[in-house]
């Protein structure tokens, strides 16, 4: 056999990097779930979880890891910020998996979840029975965490209200809706829809990111309305794949 010289050694490199990069991001990283630990200036002891983007399309053994891995955690509350599903057809499984969170689960719509044309009344039913609630621009106060949890839905800033508790989230879709927040304040502001880019070039970041996003691409932001953080999501769209980017189930406390 021929010595294997340092220049075909770089050749052969060069080759194989890319082929390693594309089965990462199109087989491992979209399922390869991370939970991650944050925590806002506001500190507090109520620890709760936040997923969002779960655009479930059947891949019924990663969603039960999400709803496993959820449940490990053993979460006070669960806030969910948008984008169940893309296809209406996957709706009752979708919601079957969030009926299998051992937490109430509250959660606002994604710019999917209309398009879909799934009915909310569903939503409602199945986030209800886990003791949480689906909000489209209304709020529930939780009494006996002073909490105030917020869902934006299609009437945006403008519907929000003055704060009826003393602590609040809020849960946004769009990262962006901070910017128009004026004189709202929240101890933390959830978000969802950018999934992170999906593909993030290292030492660069997202190669791209939806309308709705601007620089709120991934990760905690101080911002004058409170402490935001945009998740990078559950599932995919458009692509099936990540790249530096791999889904996330998000642990706080307030």
């Amino acid at each position: 056999m021929s010595k294997l010289t340092r220049r075909r050694f770089l050749q052969l490199s060069a080759l194989a990097l890319p082929a390693a990069v594309g089965i990462d991001a199109r087989l491992i990283e979209p399922t390869h779930l991370r939970v991650r630990h944050v925590r806002g200036k506001s500190g507090g002891t109520i620890r709760f979880v936040h997923f969002t983007d779960f655009h479930h399309k059947g891949n019924i053994d990663y969603a039960a890891e999400v709803i496993r891995t959820i449940n490990q955690i053993e979460p006070k509350f669960v806030c969910f910020t948008g984008d169940l599903i893309e296809n209406r057809s996957f709706l009752d499984e979708a919601l079957h998996f969030i009926s299998e969170i051992k937490a109430p689960v509250y959660g606002s719509p994604g710019n999917h979840d209309y398009r879909s044309a799934a009915p909310f009344s569903e939503y409602q039913r199945v986030f209800s029975d886990t003791g949480g609630r689906w909000l489209v621009d209304e709020s529930i106060v939780l009494p006996d965490a002073g909490l105030e949890i917020v869902g934006m839905g299609l009437g945006g800033v403008p519907a929000l209200k003055s704060p009826q508790a003393d602590r609040r989230i809020l849960m946004a879709h769009y990262p962006k809706t901070v910017d128009f927040l004026r004189d709202h304040r929240f101890d933390w502001i959830l978000a969802g829809h950018s999934h992170g880019g999906q593909v993030r070039i290292p030492g660069y970041g997202a190669i791209a990111v939806p309308w709705g996003v601007g620089r709120y691409d991934l990760g905690y932001f101080e911002t004058p309305a409170g402490a935001l953080y945009v998740n990078p999501g559950i599932g995919t769209y458009r692509i099936p794949w990540r790249f530096n980017c791999r889904p996330e189930i998000t642990v706080a406390t307030i």
